[in-house]
């Protein structure tokens, strides 16, 4: 709200160039914010695309949770004014690489009734692809 409140300050005073850079700086603090809720809800995708590799099985529960993590990435991705995405191909790669580490960690704790060190969830997987899956189903509108 600050923020909201400094532009119109610079506005005001018609200090422009302040408030372009202010605006700039505005819309790197809602990316970067986007970019976290998807790192989020990447984690929960490859958490159970991961599961379902390591098991060779699925559950309708691990089943549901792809399907809405998945399209909450959608959904959060998505410009609703002015179109588009605010992660492109490139950095939806980079997030769920990112987000790949804390997937597995957790997997270990829950597949295979959490028996399985990291190592052994990741070399019962084929880690790249899991991280193709996973990025099919973000980009697969009907999953």
């Amino acid at each position: 709200m600050e923020e909201l409140l400094t532009l119109r300050q610079y506005i005001q005073e018609q200090n422009y160039n302040k408030a372009l850079e202010l605006i700039a700086e505005m819309e790197e603090m809602s990316k970067e914010d986007k970019l976290n809720k998807i790192y989020s809800y990447a984690v929960i995708l490859l958490l159970h695309l991961i599961k379902q590799a390591a098991e060779e099985r699925s559950t309708r529960s691990w089943d549901f949770s792809i399907y809405n993590a998945s399209k909450e990435i959608r959904r959060v991705n998505k410009r609703r004014q002015s179109g588009g995405y605010y992660a492109n191909d490139t950095e939806l790669k980079e997030t769920l690489a990112d987000a790949f580490d804390t997937a597995i960690k957790k997997a270990a704790l829950e597949a295979f009734e959490g028996q399985c060190t990291e190592a052994e969830i990741a070399d019962k997987i084929d880690s790249q692809k899991v991280l193709a899956t996973a990025l099919e189903y973000i980009k697969t509108e009907q999953n």
